[in-house]
């Protein structure tokens, strides 16, 4: 029988253990800035605050979620590894991490990654081995090669230790807009797995319970969407594509989606046109590079997925880990859609 990445040590989150990885985690990963634009607000017709994870080490989020797992590992855990599956923005924030605790990854990447994030995890110390998506099953994957290893598997999302290391950064989020006076109405958080959407939703419940958080996805890739109309999980179809790569993920983990099917006010969708186009927004508008799953939030305020006007909405860019060709050719693309 194999084990899923679910079927951790899950355990319940709590707002005391997001305090307390804030509290690891000081020094070791940045707190990112809360972007405000007035000319951006004029024109949208209210408050768009921007969450820039896309600034953090490793260049997305995900550094938070895996120095705070491994920090619990013991000393022999750490000379037998870990291993993750990632499509880049995971593996490089694990590879960091382990660098950093002195012990080691291996990153099960599938075959079409963008090969900057491939190359950037490999940089970082970390062994990746490459599967094809359509073909194979990362958790499978996975599991073999824990047994074949004895290594520690360390999932991008579906273990409490790693909610809250994400969770650090609904915290300074809803801490940061405090500090300009701004009360949230909503937060909109790219959806992959789900576990910046479950922390985050969790976190605002308890801390700001008039929030309302929504996952956003791209448009064939919107499990969790789907999943909270259904009342239970469902999965992508087999064989599309998206230029959202960091969010493609097959289904929602079982764990974040019992948080976020509770907790959610529900899921927003982008089409890769709206993104081509949130992308240069936040370039042109904010001067910030994003890469494409980090846009979605930006690009359903811009297609009216959620309505701004007169309120404050608070988003994660939740990682800037784009080439840059591909980068530009994404914004040329873009020319014909504004």
């Amino acid at each position: 029988m194999t084990t899923s990445l679910s079927d951790l040590d899950t355990g319940r989150i709590s707002v005391e253990a997001i305090r307390e990885a804030a509290n690891v985690l000081y020094g070791v990963v940045t707190r990112t800035p809360l972007l405000e634009n007035i000319d951006v607000n004029a024109r949208l017709g209210g408050r768009l605050l921007i969450k820039a994870e896309h600034a953090q080490r490793t260049g997305a989020f995900k550094i938070r979620g895996a120095y705070n797992r491994l920090r619990f590992m013991t000393l022999e855990e750490r000379r037998r590894g870990t291993i993750t599956y990632s499509s880049g923005n995971h593996a490089q924030g694990l590879a960091l991490a382990a660098q950093l605790l002195k012990t080691s990854a291996l990153i099960v990447m599938p075959a079409d990654v963008p090969p900057a994030k491939m190359e950037s995890t490999k940089a970082l110390g970390a062994r990746v081995i490459t599967f094809n998506r359509d073909d194979s099953d990362s958790n499978e994957v996975v599991s073999r090669l824990k047994e074949e290893t004895g290594r520690i598997i360390v999932p991008p999302s579906g273990d409490v230790r790693i909610l809250a290391g994400a969770g650090t950064a609904a915290l300074e989020l809803f801490q940061q807009s405090q500090d300009v006076d701004a009360t949230l109405d909503a937060v909109l958080v790219p959806c992959g797995g789900g576990g910046l959407t479950a922390a985050t939703a969790f976190l605002m419940h308890e801390l700001s319970p008039g929030t309302r958080v929504f996952a956003v996805e791209p448009e064939r890739f919107d499990d969790t969407r789907r999943s909270l109309e259904a009342g239970e999980r469902v999965s992508n179809p087999k064989g599309q594509k998206t230029i959202c790569d960091s969010i493609m993920t097959p289904t929602p983990n079982e764990h974040t989606f019992e948080i976020n099917r509770r907790l959610l006010a529900g899921g927003l969708t982008a089409s890769d046109d709206d993104v081509r186009i949130a992308m240069r927004f936040a370039y042109e508008r904010f001067k910030i590079v994003v890469e494409p799953g980090a846009a979605v939030g930006i690009a359903a305020i811009l297609n009216g997925q959620i309505d701004i006007t007169g309120k404050t909405i608070g988003l994660f860019t939740t990682g800037g880990n784009v080439d840059p060709h591909r980068y530009c050719q994404l914004l040329m693309s873009s020319d014909e859609l504004s």
